[in-house]
Parts: structure tokens; sequence; C-alpha cells
């Protein structure tokens, strides 16, 4: 709708403003729409959405509800949650019947990870999307992971929640590594079942892999990864611009790739597991400082 929009033209030497959007198809009244700012009490219920999505993200609006009531004393109708959620692109997380079969422009793909033993680099990568409150508004992060080394080999900032972002993560993950992984698992939001996506997917030859309905447990080390870089930048520094946000993010992937310990990784980082060859940042430091015996 809003391309459409964007071609009409108050100038045009032909047509006027009228006929051009009855010829694009949209209200007359669009055109010169404004979109108002998020109101600051909306954007706190949102932040507060996210946070509480983190611990279970589980709960429903009538949870919800009671729970922003009982803990931050807000008073907020279901149908206010409901549509805040939609703009956040967050869904309580349940089993649901299959009542319908998907068309084929929005095809789902098997979840190809069960029982697979994931042994060594670019076997298998994954993305998510997930929101990023902000002073002033929100913007969404897409990050792509290495499943086997957690480290994260590419991710995009971006203000609307498109396919367009999960594409420009992915080119950065391809440039940054210079490999193609033979598995790629997502969810099946309608980015990554969008035929931009699966296309570009299956071009490069990788093999798609997408985890069942509210499996969020399919794709757990992504959604771990979520809950870290919220909890120790994006909560706690709450960037009032995107470029900021950005610059917070790159220090942020620099230290939990090449600094930062796993124990689940024997206690490396992701960047040594990912590049054996490659040596610890950690290790090299560790070795600085030990003192040298003398003859």
């Amino acid at each position: 709708m809003r391309d459409r929009i964007e071609l009409a033209e108050k100038k045009h030497p032909d047509l006027g403003m009228r006929k051009q959007c009855v010829l694009l198809g949209v209200a007359r009244s669009s055109v010169d729409y404004q979109p108002v700012a998020e109101s600051p009490e909306d954007l706190r219920i949102k932040r507060l959405i996210d946070e509480i999505y983190l611990i279970d993200p589980c709960l429903g609006t009538r949870r919800l509800k009671t729970v922003l009531a009982r803990e931050h004393g807000l008073q907020v109708n279901r149908k206010k949650l409901q549509r805040l959620r939609r703009e956040m692109g967050i869904e309580a997380i349940y089993c649901k019947p299959r009542t319908s079969i998907p068309d084929d422009g929005h095809r789902k793909y098997p979840y190809l990870l069960r029982n697979l033993a994931v042994e060594r680099p670019d076997q298998v990568w994954c993305t998510d999307i997930t929101y990023v409150p902000m002073p002033g508004g929100n913007a969404y992060l897409c990050a792509v992971m290495d499943w086997y080394s957690r480290k994260v080999l590419g991710w995009a900032v971006s203000n609307t929640m498109e396919t367009g972002l999960c594409l420009e993560a992915l080119d950065k993950a391809l440039v940054n590594t210079g490999t193609i992984p033979e598995i790629f698992n997502t969810d099946q939001g309608c980015q990554f079942t969008s035929a931009e996506w699966t296309g570009r997917l299956k071009g490069l030859g990788i093999q798609i892999s997408m985890d069942g309905k509210g499996r969020w447990m399919d794709n757990v080390f992504i959604e771990r990864l979520w809950r870290s870089v919220k909890y120790e930048e994006i909560y706690l520094f709450e960037h009032p611009t995107i470029i900021e946000l950005c610059e917070g993010l790159t220090k942020w992937f620099e230290r939990y790739n090449n600094w930062r310990p796993h124990e689940a990784l024997g206690n490396h980082t992701p960047r040594v597991i990912y590049r054996p060859e490659v040596p610890d940042l950690a290790d090299i430091n560790r070795s600085a400082e030990t003192p040298k015996k003398t003859a």
C-alpha cells in the first residue's frame, strides 16, 4: 500500500491527485496522511511486553493483562495488548490445530534437525528476528548464528520487520564467512516462508529447515541469544537512535564472539570453536600476562 501511495505525484502535468488515487487503488486521504508518533505509554507497555515475553513466552493476553496490573499497576484491555503484540511481531507459544494447508506461495518446510548430530561448523545455520524497544519508537534485529559454535555470523537492524532485513543479515554472514551452510533453520514467520527468502536459499543449494508451529525449542540457541543481548545491552543502555543501537550491538557481538567464554563450549569462545585454527583471544591474553621464566 505504502509503495503505491508513493507513486502519486502532486505536480503531475496531466493527472490530478484524485484521478491518480483511483488508478493506484488508494484512498485520496492516504496521500496526505502523516503517521502519528507512538505515545510514551504505548512504548512503555511494549517494553514491558517484551521483557515478560523473555521470561515466559507462553503467556496469552488474559494472563499478560493480569501480570501488567499486578506487577506494574497498568490496566490495559486485551484488544490493545493484542494490537501491540501484532505490531511487535510477538505471538504466544502454544500448540495449534492444523486446520488449513498453506498455499504454494507460503510453503512450510520440515524440521530437519530432529535427531541430527550437528558435529561441525557450517553444518547448520539458524536465524530469527527480535523486537528492540527504543525510547522514541522501536527497531527489529535479525541475526544469523552457526548452530555448532554459537557464533553470530551476521546481523542487521531495521525499523521495519521485512524480508529485506533477513536477507541483509544473510548476506553479511555469507561475506563474513566466505562459505555456505548445508542446512538453514528458521521459524515459520512470513519473512522466512516468503519466495524471496526461500528462493535465495535454494539458489545457494542450501537445505531449508523450519521449526514446528509453536516449537520455540527447535531454535533454542538463538532464542537464548536474544535473552542475553537484551538484558546485557539493549535494556541496559536504551540507545536513542538506530545508529547508536548499531554501535552498541557491534561492540556486544564482538565481545560475545571473541571474548566471552561459553560453558557449553568447554569455556572457549564461539570464534575459536567456529575456526579452531584461529587462536582464542582469551588464550592469547592469558599467555601475554604470564611472566616468562628466566634462566
